[in-house]
């Protein structure tokens, strides 16, 4: 990985959860990210942990998607003239996130890191919407995960859950 770079994360959880990320672990995973774009100034990221209530209300009010979803991802749209090193809002929906690790059978820290790598990167540009961004992308989060030494989520050739939605 790039040398360690300053980066700020605001956590805020709407929900008591005892096994939400710590902003330590936010703090290194986003920084891992950023550590690959030395060029990119915006360093600073709110990521919200909610409930499944608030996860599917914003979902439908700003994707049309009547559901909810395990990460969404808010780029900050700067207004004229503002220079602010915001680079947006990843929101975390703890039950999807959790059920989703049950389900696929990783630690709940793991399939954290994988989301909010993949929260990051859509912060930053990067999309899935055809198969070759999709490759792409995926293909980049295998190689951040592996920094932080967390298997390859896609391993089983299996499509990260809810990709249609992030």
């Amino acid at each position: 990985m790039s040398e360690s770079i300053d980066v700020v994360v605001d956590r805020q959880a709407a929900i008591d959860e005892p096994r939400l990320p710590s902003l330590t672990q936010l703090t290194h995973w986003v920084g891992c990210v950023f550590a690959h774009h030395p060029d990119d100034q915006r360093l600073e990221v709110t990521i919200r942990f909610v409930d499944e209530l608030e996860s599917q209300t914003l979902n439908r009010d700003y994707r049309g998607k009547d559901k909810t979803t395990n990460v969404l991802s808010f780029p900050f749209e700067s207004p004229p003239g503002v220079d602010l090193p915001l680079l947006g809002d990843l929101v975390i929906c703890h039950a999807v996130v959790a059920k989703e690790a049950s389900e696929q059978g990783k630690p709940i820290e793991h399939h954290y890191a994988h989301m909010v790598v993949h929260g990051i990167l859509h912060l930053m540009g990067y999309d899935h919407i055809d198969d070759h961004e999709a490759e792409e992308m995926e293909q980049f989060e295998r190689e951040l995960l592996a920094e932080l030494n967390i298997p390859d989520p896609y391993a089983d050739n299996t499509p990260m859950p809810n990709r249609e939605d992030a």
